[in-house]
């Protein structure tokens, strides 16, 4: 029995960060196991790429208010975006999900931007899953945070921090610098819990199997004994 519950971990480990079940029923088994989920911590980094030039842009205005070209801070101006995310500053390396999403400049004091942004996996491990921004950003400030608001697949009822600045490397030439991001996620390892689950019943099925066996073990010596007086007797 020790050995079932070996191979069941070799079996079920690498599934903890795969993408659960979004079918209804899926999902609603995936909220009855969360009383004994474990939450976790996962740290995220990559590049956002916005190409607002050239033939094949990723981020475009979509938007804008009757006064915003009189702003100053372009007040009412609204862009869609849909930039690659990248493992590292080029944007030649390896593509792990894109950004997408809307931003507007919402401040007439400063240049001050509205962000309603999904990041969304397409690659790796996290691929199939997706974590929301939904906050301010102050675009001069050097270091920028914003609140990871919720997720879906492997960080449903994700919350934690975003927090970005302006790459600053080197880039192709006539490249725009990437966003360099790090992601801090809390979220909740179901897949664990299903798996403590599993073990827990087969520590159970072993112990009823021992008692099984103990059991059968005691009839057999009463039906020895029984067979031994029966000899004598006769």
């Amino acid at each position: 029995m020790k050995l079932v519950i070996v191979l069941l971990a070799l079996i079920l480990a690498p599934l903890s960060d795969a993408v659960p079940d979004q079918s209804p029923n899926g999902v609603g088994n995936w909220f009855s196991r969360l009383p004994n989920a474990q939450e976790k911590l996962t740290r995220l980094h990559f590049y956002i790429h916005d190409i607002m030039t050239g033939p094949n842009p990723t981020t475009v205005p979509i938007a804008q208010a009757n006064i915003t070209d009189a702003s100053p801070t372009k007040f009412g101006l609204v862009y869609v975006m849909d930039s690659p995310l990248t493992v590292g500053p080029s944007l030649d390396s390896k593509i792990i999900g894109r950004c997408q999403g809307t931003f507007a400049f919402a401040s007439q004091e400063e240049i001050g931007l509205l962000l309603t942004l999904n990041f969304v996996f397409t690659d790796g491990i996290y691929a199939g899953s997706t974590l929301s921004v939904l906050g301010p950003k102050k675009r001069d400030n050097f270091y920028r945070e914003y609140p990871i608001i919720g997720g879906s697949g492997v960080f449903r009822l994700a919350e934690g921090v975003s927090t970005d600045h302006t790459y600053q490397g080197t880039v192709a030439p006539g490249a725009k610098a990437p966003t360099d991001t790090t992601v801090y996620v809390l979220h909740y390892d179901v897949a664990a819990a299903n798996y403590a689950e599993e073990v827990e019943m087969n520590h159970e099925y072993a112990e009823v199997i021992e008692f099984n066996r103990n059991q059968k073990y005691a009839e057999d010596i009463e039906l020895t004994k029984n067979l031994i007086n029966q000899v004598k007797f006769n």
